[in-house]
């Protein structure tokens, strides 16, 4: 069963800093919480094509994968793949003006679950959508604590 996700927030810091935030993969375990380390498959900064490897915990199982950045529009669209584990998936971030300088992100996952994974469908979208909201929060809450550019 597919699993398909997208969940948004406001968040009160101009287009251009939540986006160069989110994008880089180095911020990924600030605002990630289930993600516990990230390293680097191919040189800095992150491009189209780069490859990025990250080490997760989600459902009790730890997970690794690695995703490869297929899109880049700057301050509008970021999308990273993996083909890889027991839940190959696509997680894409978009960014978009709100009124007063203020900034609307959404992250959407989506995959087809395999193995024992693909039993959980139904019990990986609801706690993928619990984990996205948290993380939104976590991102919003770290970005407002910066001092405003």
């Amino acid at each position: 069963m597919p699993v398909d996700v997208e969940t948004q927030i406001e968040i009160d810091r101009p287009r251009r800093r939540v986006a160069a935030y989110a994008s880089n993969p180095d911020n990924a375990t600030a605002w990630y919480e289930n993600i516990r380390s990230v390293v680097w498959k191919s040189p800095r900064p992150v491009a189209v094509g780069s490859r990025i490897g990250f080490a997760a915990a989600f459902l009790g199982r730890r997970l690794a994968y690695t995703y490869e950045v297929r899109e880049m529009v700057a301050d509008e669209r970021f999308v990273m793949r993996t083909a890889e584990g027991p839940f190959p998936m696509e997680t894409t971030y978009t960014w978009v003006d709100a009124a007063g300088g203020r900034t609307i992100m959404s992250l959407r996952n989506r995959g087809e679950p395999s193995g024992s994974f693909r039993l959980l469908g139904p019990i990986m979208a609801l706690a993928m959508r619990r984990a996205n909201r948290k993380d939104l929060a976590r991102l919003k809450a770290v970005l407002e604590a910066e001092p405003r550019d």
